[in-house]
């Protein structure tokens, strides 16, 4: 396949426009074609508590959720079903439902007969996963997929008669023992996965379906959601997706890691259906989807962008954008963080805390956080004490220009035509803004070569993070090395910043363009140095404190997630790097612990299983003894340091 070809994955890399899929009924809300965005979400209660799961669905429902999913993971709750959908039709709710199967045909089948659409995951519908590598054959392979229609065609055929639709979503985690022998724990194994069981529905001629890409390293989500469009192009399909980010986790972090993900795949059009999945109830969940989706009620409008007909960059592989290091920027050294205090200023040494560097006037020395900020541009302002050793000051021109001492900090320059004609520059760095205009210069070349220069590229174009990516298109184009700083300013409240920001900064991340990021906003410093590094984090580029790899709950969970989820936490978020997993029950968990260092997944009630990877360490050890033998086993791994004191 060749990644130049820039509609295998999308309608333009430059120009706005959604993905034109094949339209789905669901009920009375259709999905896919010219239809909007649509929001779902995922009950969390007892699927055999019919009223607890109705008036949660209806907590739901009113806080825009338009399909609610429910889990039916044996025959009983698949049947409870049509009790839950009854009592939500009587009090006047019609929102279609879709019954999320895991392991159990049966119960797919009976769901299908009573609900509007089900979702099934080819990785454990018929395949198990015991983590065990097989050998096949052609001819084994071949014998197994013919299982695998046996199994599957009863319920295509019951969806066909009962005009019920289906999705198949694979996810990450949980690909089965023989996609993983084959593909390896791969995008490429994900879509496979998936066309296995959609080349049965359209041998039945059934196409009443959904395709979802799900996991929870936002890498591998986009990587595979792109494959699986190319894919489908290749074999002349075009079916709607259903976009989500599994196991994003709670809070703030959830929040961005979702971003990151499913709004990657908007800025390009891609994505009919959304569900954020967060550690939290989930009449929170679709608030965040609808911000998300409604920023593109009218992004066609946005300004033209310099056309390209071939993509420099493989959209189906991580691969960082090559640059040379100047200062401690580009080259291999992670994505730097920058602090804007050009418009505030600074009077006293607090006024750093937020940006992570807390001054001890006892000892006469800063204690650094994890999160302290690289670079803090101060405009024309001065700092009335000296900055911390590690902290780069940049100012304007004309205030570096002042400085009878040129050490005391960096310049930057407002236009490339100032950077070329001026008379003064730094013989170390020197910051240069560029937008999509001065990219297309003649006097651009001119820049190539200058190892002091660190380009600073930004946009006012609605559709900016397009225009943004043109413009590393370009410098590729023209072999232009120097390292790159993204820069965003954005006049909203704290969460759409924080959702728009994520997007934007974390779609061009994604794909391995910038070497810095930088945010203007009227919000609190600390705010939007939190939200850099948690983006950072989201894209996997620069690790600056624990991840926490947990699913959003459901019916499944065999504990309070929120409530656990939350004194891990507690005890460990000092563990700078470390990923750990936190798993209601079986279906994903193990199958993430291969995204994540340790894991602490649900086994049965009241009981907990610790894993390390992929491998089982401690099984059904008490709730009660599980963050104690989890914190034993990450202090065995030497893994392990004592929370600073505050």
């Amino acid at each position: 396949m060749s990644f130049e070809k820039i509609k295998s994955y999308c309608n333009s890399l430059t120009k706005y426009g959604r993905l034109v899929t094949r339209e789905v009924s669901i009920g009375d809300i259709p999905l896919g074609g010219k239809n909007p965005i649509r929001i779902q979400s995922m009950t969390t209660t007892d699927t055999m508590n019919t009223i607890a799961t109705v008036e949660q669905s209806i907590r739901m429902i009113n806080a825009g959720c338009e399909y609610v999913r429910i889990t039916a993971p044996s025959l009983k709750e698949a049947e409870n079903l049509r009790n839950i959908k009854d009592e939500l039709r009587r009090r006047g709710y019609n929102a279609p439902l879709i019954a999320d199967i895991h392991f159990t045909p049966n119960a797919a089948e009976l769901a299908a007969r009573i609900v509007e659409k089900v979702r099934v995951n080819p990785g454990n519908y018929v395949d198990k996963k015991k983590f065990q590598t097989i050998e096949y054959t052609d001819a084994e392979y071949h014998e197994e997929l013919e299982r695998i229609r046996e199994r599957f065609t009863p319920l295509v055929k019951i969806c066909k008669e009962y005009g019920t639709a289906m999705r198949i979503g694979t996810n990450h985690g949980s690909l089965s023992d023989r996609i993983m022998s084959r593909y390896g724990d791969t995008p490429l194994g994900m879509v496979e996965s998936a066309l296995e069981f959609l080349r049965i529905c359209e041998d039945e001629n059934y196409h009443s379906i959904v395709l979802s890409m799900k996991a929870s390293n936002t890498q591998v989500m986009v990587q595979a959601y792109r494959l699986l469009i190319a894919k489908m192009h290749e074999e002349g399909m075009n079916y709607p997706l259903h976009l989500g980010v599994t196991e994003a986790g709670d809070g703030e972090d959830g929040r961005i890691k979702s971003a990151v993900g499913i709004g990657t795949l908007l800025e390009d059009g891609i994505g009919d259906t959304i569900r954020v999945s967060l550690t939290e109830e989930p009449e929170f969940e679709s608030p965040v989807a609808i911000s998300l989706a409604s920023r593109y009620a009218n992004r066609e409008m946005h300004k033209p962008i310099t056309e390209v007909d071939e993509s420099p960059k493989n959209p189906f592989n991580y691969e960082r954008r090559k640059s040379f290091e100047v200062a401690g920027i580009g080259g291999t050294t992670v994505p730097k963080v920058f602090a804007d205090f050009s418009s505030t200023a600074i009077q006293k040494y607090d006024e750093l805390k937020e940006i992570g560097y807390s001054y001890d006037a006892v000892t006469d020395k800063w204690n650094i956080a994890d999160t302290a900020c690289d670079f803090l541009f101060l405009g024309s302002n001065d700092l009335p004490f000296d900055a911390p050793t590690n902290l780069k000051l940049v100012y304007t021109f004309e205030k570096w220009n002042s400085f009878e001492n040129k050490m005391k900090g960096f310049p930057y320059f407002n236009l490339l035509e100032s950077y070329i004609n001026s008379p003064a520059k730094s013989f170390v760095l020197n910051f240069v803004e560029l937008n999509s205009l001065s990219t297309f210069s003649s006097q651009l070349s001119t820049i190539a070569n200058d190892k002091t220069v660190v380009l600073v590229i930004t946009t006012n174009n609605l559709h900016g993070m397009a225009d943004q990516r043109r413009i590393f298109f370009e410098l590729i184009k023209q072999q232009i090395k120097n390292p790159v700083v993204l820069k965003r300013s954005y006049s909203n409240q704290e969460e759409e910043t924080r959702l728009y920001a994520s997007t934007d900064l974390g779609a061009l991340l994604l794909d391995g363009f910038g070497d810095g990021v930088w945010l203007e906003s009227n919000l609190s410093k600390n705010f939007i140095n939190r939200t850099l590094f948690g983006i950072l984090q989201a894209c996997r580029t620069r690790i600056s404190k624990t991840e926490y790899i947990s699913c959003p709950s459901c019916g499944r969970t065999l504990f309070d997630l929120v409530e656990v989820t939350n004194k891990i936490r507690k005890r460990t978020e000092h563990l700078k790097g470390v990923k750990i997993a936190v798993m209601g029950c079986i279906v994903n968990g193990p199958g993430e612990m291969a995204d994540a260092d340790y894991g602490y997944v649900g086994s049965g009630v009241g009981k907990i299983t610790l894993y390390r990877g992929k491998e089982v360490l401690k099984r059904n050890i008490g709730s009660e003894n599980a963050l104690d033998e989890l914190i034993g086993l990450i202090k065995e791994d030497g893994n392990w340091v004592e929370a600073p004191k505050i």
